[in-house]
């Protein structure tokens, strides 16, 4: 496995992937949000099913859990 940090792979479109995941995941709290949907977040392997409150979509940030190489 590369160690390096992804933004500083040679093909811009892994380079560019983290960007898009994130808004990706930011349309669908929006779109949760709209559709009264839950949205289903793994943390250490256990699944938690989180309703998005309107106000707070546009200020959620999801921070990424940190790789653990193994």
């Amino acid at each position: 496995m590369n160690p390096k940090p992804i933004e500083q792979a040679r093909d811009a479109d892994l380079r560019l992937s983290f960007v898009a995941l994130q808004r990706a995941a930011q349309r669908a709290r929006e779109i949760a949000e709209q559709t009264g949907t839950a949205i289903v977040i793994s943390r250490d392997g256990v699944l938690e099913y989180c309703q998005p409150q309107k106000e707070s979509v546009s200020m959620l940030q999801q921070t990424p859990a940190p790789y653990n190489e193994k």
